[in-house]
């Protein structure tokens, strides 16, 4: 993976069903273009949890990630201070999701991860 920064923030969360396709189309269509409008926003992958099955020791086993968001998306980021800089804030608080989309999320996370290699 060739990342061009050395920091990426993630945003994971779960959705109320009834609310799901107005998530993703406000995530897609509003949220992530405007966000990617911040001076030191490089990129943003969105991601969903799906099945994990892989050879651990020698044997085949499938994963079960409990509690983990079924949503994620991952932001490639110039600094950290792109997090609290005024551009962020405005983005953030447009469109439909204040309102209409992020009362309907739960079981948020947010975390940011410094890149250590290469």
């Amino acid at each position: 993976m060739a990342l061009q920064t050395r920091y990426l923030f993630t945003a994971s969360m779960d959705v109320e069903a009834a609310q799901e396709k107005l998530f993703n189309e406000v995530y897609d269509t509003e949220h992530v273009p405007l966000l990617l409008k911040v001076p030191g926003v490089i990129a943003v992958a969105r991601l969903k949890k799906t099945t994990l099955t892989m050879i651990i020791g020698g044997e085949k086993k499938t994963i079960v990630a409990e509690n983990e968001p079924t949503y994620s998306a991952t932001y490639e980021i110039e600094s950290p201070d792109v997090l609290t800089s005024p551009g962020w804030g405005a983005a953030v608080d447009q469109g439909r999701w204040p309102g209409q989309v992020r009362p309907f999320t739960k079981n948020r996370r947010h975390v940011l991860y410094q890149r250590i290699l290469p």
